[in-house]
């Protein structure tokens, strides 16, 4: 079961596999429920034909999206190569319990089609491919969509305490291009592939698969979760282990595409001076 979230003359509607959903019907009054209600609802809601508008990115506005770091042993290599205290993400890649951290809220998130951006600031910056797991108020997964964490690497590599500046910036994260709902056992083990492409021509294209994961996704959610509540579902990515190399960063109009399992998510790099207000769809900035 696949769902999408669509712009439409009305303001925003969910659908499922294409077929709009009654208008009251949002992914946080889903995400309220447990999963198997969740998918009897949905299995018996009444239907209607669609005419698909714009697309949005598969959360709502208050929708909250964390991350997970130095999941992969590439990750954990890669972050040792930029840093000025390196030991760190050794001790991180080893340690029981995994780094997490805020990434956006729900009205900040690039949807499929929609630019990302590159700091102005920053003279490194990378997209990072992720798993994104779809979690609902019960600690449960009930499906995944594809991911962008866009970092800046010289900001981050400068201090780690320099985290948030790094990952949370207008246009650092994309979502998409919907959610497939499915069981956790499905997605322990799906491909994930980055394509990047400058002028028409392809610069960078790699392929891994969330087997290589060091961490589990149930660690993972189990440790977001464990002294936090999120009583209308979060979105949690879950790292990344296709890092271009270190002489690569993003220029305006790279065009990122992302696939995870079944979901592809296709976006282009912003100019420096885009404002990326009228980009984000009237639904996102109901709150």
């Amino acid at each position: 079961m696949y769902l999408t979230k669509h712009r439409t003359t009305e303001g925003a509607r969910w659908a499922r596999d294409g077929f709009f959903l009654p208008p009251s019907v949002t992914l946080s009054t889903l995400l309220e429920m447990p999963r198997e209600a969740m998918l009897q609802l949905l299995a018996n809601l009444s239907v209607s034909e669609s005419t698909i508008g714009g697309e949005e990115a598969p959360t709502d506005p208050g929708h909250e999206v964390w991350a997970a770091g130095v999941t992969y042993l590439r990750s954990r290599d890669a972050r040792r190569a930029e840093s000025t205290a390196a030991d760190i993400y050794e001790r991180v890649y080893e340690a029981a319990r995994p780094e997490l951290f805020f990434k956006s809220l729900g009205w900040r998130v690039m949807g499929n089609g929609m630019p990302i951006r590159i700091r102005a600031d920053s003279r490194w910056n990378v997209p990072e491919p992720e798993l994104v797991l779809v979690i609902n108020r019960y600690r449960e997964i009930v499906g995944y969509c594809a991911g962008n964490d866009v970092s800046s690497r010289d900001i981050e590599g400068e201090n780690p305490l320099y985290l948030p500046q790094a990952k949370v910036y207008n246009g650092s994260c994309a979502l998409g291009h919907g959610i497939w709902l499915c069981e956790p056992e499905q997605i322990k083990d799906i491909s994930i592939r980055l394509t990047i492409k400058r002028a028409n021509e392809k610069i960078f294209e790699g392929e891994t698969t969330t087997g290589t994961m060091k961490r589990t996704l149930s660690e993972l959610v189990e440790y977001l979760t464990c002294e936090l509540d999120f009583p209308q579902g979060v979105f949690l990515m879950t790292g990344t282990c296709l890092v271009p190399g270190n002489d690569f960063t993003l220029q305006p109009d790279d065009v990122v595409t992302i696939q995870v399992g079944e979901l592809k998510l296709e976006n282009r790099v912003a100019s420096l001076n885009q404002s990326l207000r009228n980009h984000a769809g009237e639904s996102n900035n109901e709150m």
